[in-house]
């Protein structure tokens, strides 16, 4: 279930939890996983408690996964049993799943009805209560805060398609924009709105209007390897002449990534960092990492996401940002 974040993403595009509820949500499962795998190997209250919660979160597990299947295939997309470390299809989690309750089973059956010696409760609460601590103390994240605004204007700019109107009054003329020469389009600066951005005016020790002219907004996990990846490319983007700045907005998880980050890109750019909820907010409820947003003026130009079909295009950005007023 690592990264912790895109267990959380998992689990809120399920319906499960909201961004405010599944940080805490997230670490409680995984704390009552890790009690039970530790409470699993000592004595107490091993038939009455431990091995039957273990069976009904199998069971819970399962009952999802079959749903899972039947809605999208058996071999389509990743569970999330092991988040982004190890990809298992819904139907390799849900072999694994009925192999643990066969064996969860047997243990059941061979263990006597009357358990011996005395069965002292507070070993399972302390084992409970130390993986929870040790869960919220070792991956810590920030409270969910207000929920940010969405609205703001979604223009698309394809410069390799870009035609100038059929007809038009000399006045309609100059409001949309010049017309094109030489193969060269032309788009017209858009009318300056208000972003989802427009909260984070604070890099570092540089202030900034993030709505203002032309910027490219990068949504990104320090430990996501799309992501440096996708970095890479748009540091090498932005060595050319009147490429527009670059902003990089950090989940605040795994911050401790952050220099390698810039390392393996090879260069730096401006960047703060946000917490979970707030940085899907602002990625928008169907995104993924990487992404990547082109704001003109506030106005969104071009938006790339995850590694499927919307993945970033370095192509796709460049000419986006080529286009302009002249």
């Amino acid at each position: 279930m690592f990264p912790l974040w895109a267990f959380e993403k998992q689990l809120v595009d399920l319906g499960l939890a909201t961004w405010c509820s599944a940080p805490y949500f997230v670490r409680m499962l995984i704390a009552l996983e890790i009690a039970i795998g530790i409470t699993i190997l000592q004595k107490h209250h091993l038939k009455k408690i431990v091995i039957p919660t273990a069976i009904f979160l199998l069971i819970i597990f399962s009952i999802h996964l079959a749903i899972e299947m039947y809605r999208h295939g058996a071999l389509n997309g990743n569970c999330g049993c092991f988040g982004q470390l190890i990809d298992m299809s819904p139907l390799a989690a849900f072999i694994k799943n009925m192999i643990m309750l066969g064996l969860l089973i047997y243990l059941y059956r061979i263990i006597p009805a009357e358990e011996k010696g005395k069965q002292k409760s507070i070993c399972l609460i302390l084992i409970l209560f130390s993986s929870l601590l040790f869960m919220f103390i070792l991956f810590p994240f920030s409270p969910c805060r207000q929920k940010i605004n969405l609205e703001e204007t979604v223009i698309k700019v394809d410069s390799a398609q870009s035609k100038q109107p059929s007809s038009a009054s000399p006045k309609a003329a100059d409001d949309i924009g010049k017309k094109t020469t030489q193969n060269k389009s032309v788009v017209s600066e858009p009318k300056k709105v208000s972003s989802r951005f427009a909260e984070y005016s604070t890099f570092g020790n540089k202030q900034v209007n993030l709505d203002e002219g032309k910027k490219i907004i990068c949504l990104f996990a320090a430990g996501c390897d799309h992501c440096r990846e996708a970095a890479k490319e748009i540091y090498s983007l932005s060595k050319k002449d009147n490429f527009p700045e670059v902003y990089i907005l950090f989940m605040d998880e795994e911050t401790n990534l952050i220099s390698d980050f810039f390392k393996e890109t090879g260069g730096t750019f401006p960047y703060r960092v946000v917490d979970v909820s707030k940085f899907w907010q602002a990625m928008g409820e169907s995104g993924n990492t990487p992404g990547v947003f082109f704001l003109w003026n506030g106005n969104i130009i071009k938006f790339y996401e995850g590694a499927g079909n919307n993945k970033f295009s370095p192509e796709g950005l460049k000419k986006a940002s080529e286009s302009r007023d002249n």
